[in-house]
């Protein structure tokens, strides 16, 4: 249950969420109206697609953290289906293997929600890596059997196992210095990353020369990266002025892990596409393509800021005091 203190502090940050996206909203509706052309175009697609993830986590962030767990759980399921749909790697033989990928987010999921941290880490990357080569082995079709060992726990830490991330911020509590707990952290982790797309893009417009990987990813330059990132931990250290008693240099940490995995998910999701010869990833979103191509960045970003968090050893005992619960 959220104290006032604490629940006065998420308003706050909600308020300053919606206030960035109806400030961006409204500057690139103008400069659509000045100077329309396909750059305009495409910040205030990106616009939109941030005011329906934002409705998305701070929505998770105010209800019921079991209500929260099963619509991330739901999320997973969701972006599991598309990657497995669009894979070209995925066999016949192989359906009955991924019904048991599928069945792996409910656990997932609840183990999350109970807080239990070394189950949470180990279930997917261990025990699922294991189970799944072991009924491949048993259905007894060797063909291409190697690559599907591979690619269907691949699929899964993608799409479950680094999702869940998110969702287990919400199991963390309230302490000094971090009154809002996971939940405000969950939207310092969504907003930071968020806005590290909307630099990198804005100032790769602006004044992109060098292109990172210009067969993967046309639009990603050097420049844009840079400038992005930059202006990505400025705004972590000023969140982190207001909002928290942690050390600033660990805001300005987490700014620079979201820009760099934050791009390394954009680009690796690029590479995916384009493997496959698909434009986006799904259609759930109309306009905006599918889950993975607006949760990219996410996907790599939201562990590695937990593993900060784990490793900074005040941080560790500042947020999550309870790691064996048992």
């Amino acid at each position: 249950m959220l104290s006032v203190n604490s629940l006065n502090e998420i308003q706050q940050m909600i308020l300053v969420i919606i206030g960035v996206l109806v400030f961006a909203s409204t500057l690139f509706w103008i400069m659509r109206k000045i100077k329309p052309g396909p750059q305009v175009d495409e910040l205030v697609l990106r616009t939109k697609s941030w005011w329906i993830m934002a409705g998305i986590f701070i929505t998770a962030a105010l209800v019921h953290p079991g209500i929260s767990f099963v619509a991330f759980g739901f999320l997973s399921f969701a972006a599991l289906r598309e990657l497995s749909s669009i894979s070209k790697n995925a066999r016949i033989e192989d359906r009955s293997v991924i019904f048991w990928a599928y069945l792996a987010i409910p656990v997932q999921y609840y183990i999350a929600y109970m807080g239990w941290f070394a189950p949470f880490l180990i279930f997917i990357p261990v025990f699922m890596f294991t189970w799944i080569p072991f009924l491949l082995v048993l259905k007894g079709h060797t063909q291409d059997i190697a690559r599907s060992m591979s690619v269907i726990p691949t699929h899964l830490m993608l799409t479950v196992f680094s999702i869940s991330h998110l969702a287990y911020l919400l199991s963390l509590p309230e302490l000094p210095g971090f009154e809002v707990g996971g939940r405000g952290l969950l939207l310092y982790v969504v907003f930071l990353t968020e806005m590290n797309d909307v630099f990198q893009f804005t100032w790769g417009k602006l004044l992109g020369r060098r292109k990172i990987i210009e067969k993967i990813s046309p639009n990603k330059t050097w420049e844009g990266s840079i400038g992005g990132g930059v202006l990505a931990i400025g705004i972590a250290i000023v969140c982190g002025m207001f909002f928290t008693d942690l050390p600033l240099w660990k805001w300005a940490s987490i700014g620079l892990i979201i820009s760099v995995f934050g791009s390394m998910g954009d680009l690796a999701e690029s590479l995916f596409k384009r493997s496959m010869n698909v434009k986006d990833s799904g259609k759930i979103m109309p306009g905006h393509g599918g889950i993975l191509d607006r949760f990219d960045g996410l996907l790599i970003a939201s562990p590695f800021v937990f593993a900060f968090l784990l490793i900074t050893k005040d941080s560790l005992n500042l947020l999550i005091h309870k790691l064996y619960p048992w």
